[in-house]
């Protein structure tokens, strides 16, 4: 109820109005018609941001604020001893000039007869209203994650690793996040707040230290030498500490079989254990080809022996495990054998290897003493390295210089692919169908004329084979001539039909060989230049093979691509501190 005072000051202005007889009611009249509707516009009095926006309609007192920009505040932000100002529209902070005229246009509409009066007389109340904000949380969030992002720290999860002996636990770290939804919150309820608080959180570690030791310690109850027995024989094999950790994963959840581990190593078991079977095959004894006896053998069943493995090495009291073995039969055999005076030669491969070193040398003349005397049976494959064995010191083989990484570098087998070359020349003119082939990475001297008909192979990855199509075994037989520098490679079987001739290479392709490259070698005594690698053009070409027999004639191709090489010099430096004397 309006106060007595209140009501006799209104009637000092309205009284005199209402005595003026009907001149007086025509102005009462329009004065109940201005109290009754203010027309679409705003009350006079009502100001926002200073600017006066009485008697405006809603379009043009938006406009007016439009036109007169609000001043950006700034916001200071607090976290753990941190403390950043910033300007508010940075977190996400704007004006909404929308809602701001609705709420004066609902403040015009909500003021009482008295202050209308008042207003009419040119006597109105001025009444500030506030610029209504808002806040892009989304915005604020994006914000507070760039100030803040030094404090956060994501926790370390403790590791388990294998050091060098033993399975061991690196530690973990207690990590820390910043709450930046919870203020970019606030904010977004409270866009007039200028000082915004960041609380710090502490962030666990998944896997703590502690949590992995007792996996640990099983893992490396595990980590024992084994000594592993074929059933039934007296061979055996032992499996190092390192080699049996390698078996397994100590993870965060258990003890876990590496499967690919396992059969790598039931591998490598068989390939020391297993005695295979002998295929029959042709000897020389007093100068004449005989007929030696197939004999079987005894290997590691692999597929049977993943069991008794993995369960011996999962059980720490076991240092010891006998696994299954199964019988391994010839798959040639003396009566599939013909006699040896039936044989003839079908083919022939020759090549040279003037210049080489007595490494190299040592190496041919091993390599060609494996390979002699091996028979491929009929539809069977032959295959260089089977028949070879190991490029290992312990299968004769010493030193040299082999292709490599992409260099010309000391390796072990150095002139092995002067055999598998020659080998690969003597069956490529039999006719037989290639399986895999692989040539040199560059163009070699030692091979020459016979440019792009070579086969390099490299232990393990690298091989040469063919498949024996010729309905007979085939006898592989190796002339080397020391003295001579020549390797012959002999290909005998049944008598053949077919007629094999191989074409010369056509180069489709040249392109020079790139400037020599000069590297510093401090071992070497400064002024002195010594040459390791040697410069060859690249090329590509083919070689094309044709071959008729009973069924027709038909043409093959080898395409060979020799890489560009470069020489390569290293050049002796002065080292440092050295005087000269």
């Amino acid at each position: 109820m309006p106060s007595e005072r209140t009501l006799s000051t209104a009637r000092r202005h309205v009284l005199p109005v209402l005595g003026l007889g009907l001149g007086g009611a025509v102005l009462c009249g329009a004065l109940a018609l201005a109290i009754s509707s203010g027309g679409g516009t705003i009350a006079p009095g009502l100001q926002v941001n200073g600017l006066d926006l009485g008697g405006l309609s809603r379009e043009q007192a938006l406009a007016k604020l439009q036109a007169q920009p609000a001043t950006v505040p700034q916001v200071q932000v607090v976290a753990v001893g941190n403390r950043w100002t910033v300007p508010a529209s940075t977190l996400g902070w704007k004006t909404d000039l929308e809602a701001t005229v609705d709420a004066v246009l609902r403040a015009s509409g909500e003021r009482g007869v008295l202050d209308r009066v008042e207003a009419f007389l040119g006597q109105a109340k001025v009444q500030p209203l506030p610029l209504m904000e808002r806040v892009d949380q989304a915005q604020a969030v994006k914000g507070l994650t760039t100030l803040s992002s030094s404090l956060t720290r994501p926790a370390r999860n403790a590791k388990i690793i294998f050091d060098r002996t033993r399975y061991a636990v690196t530690p973990d770290q207690r990590g820390q996040q910043v709450n930046v939804a919870g203020a970019a919150q606030q904010f977004s309820q409270q866009p007039q707040l200028r000082t915004l608080t960041l609380t710090v959180l502490p962030v666990e570690p998944q896997y703590s230290a502690a949590s992995l030791r007792d996996v640990v310690e099983q893992g490396n109850a595990l980590v024992r030498p084994m000594q592993i027995t074929l059933a039934g024989t007296d061979r055996t094999a032992t499996l190092t500490a390192l080699q049996v950790a390698n078996l397994y994963w100590v993870r965060p959840a258990g003890i876990e079989l590496d499967q690919d581990a396992v059969k790598s190593s039931l591998a490598r078991i068989a390939n020391t254990l297993d005695q295979p079977a002998h295929d029959a095959r042709y000897a020389l004894q007093g100068g004449k080809l005989t007929r030696v006896p197939e004999q079987s053998g005894v290997v590691l069943n692999q597929a049977q022996a993943a069991r008794p493995l993995t369960e011996a090495v999962l059980d720490p009291a076991q240092r010891s495990v006998t696994l299954p073995v199964q019988t391994s039969q010839p798959t040639l055999t003396v009566a599939s054998l013909p006699d040896p005076h039936k044989l003839t030669l079908i083919a022939t491969g020759t090549s040279t290897y003037y210049h080489s070193s007595v490494q190299r040398r040592t190496n041919v003349a091993n390599a060609a003493s494996k390979i002699d005397g091996t028979v491929v049976a009929p539809g069977g494959t032959f295959s260089f390295l089977n028949a070879l064995g190991s490029i290992s010191e312990d299968n004769g083989f010493v030193g040299g210089l082999i292709i490599s990484g992409g260099r010309t570098v000391d390796g072990l087998g150095g002139g092995v692919c002067q055999v598998s070359t020659t080998t690969f020349r003597a069956l490529y003119q039999a006719g037989l169908p290639v399986v895999e082939r692989n040539q040199h990475s560059y163009r070699v001297g030692y091979y020459e004329p016979q440019v792009g008909f070579e086969a390099a192979v490299y232990d393990p990855g690298k091989d040469l084979r063919l498949q024996n199509d010729t309905g007979g075994p085939l006898l592989i037989r190796t002339l080397n001539n020391n003295a001579k520098s020549s390797l012959s490679v002999q290909v005998w079987g049944l008598p053949q039909t077919r007629k094999v001739s191989v074409s010369r290479a056509v180069i489709t392709g040249h392109t020079p060989h790139p400037r020599a490259k000069y590297v510093q070698n401090p071992a070497l005594p400064a002024g002195v230049t010594r040459q390791v690698d040697w410069a060859a053009d690249g090329y590509n070409l083919y070689i094309t093979r044709t071959i008729k027999d009973a069924s027709g004639v038909r043409t093959d191709r080898t395409v060979t691509n020799y890489k560009p090489w470069q020489a390569v010099y290293e050049v002796g430096v002065r080292r440092s501190g050295s005087s000269d004397q």
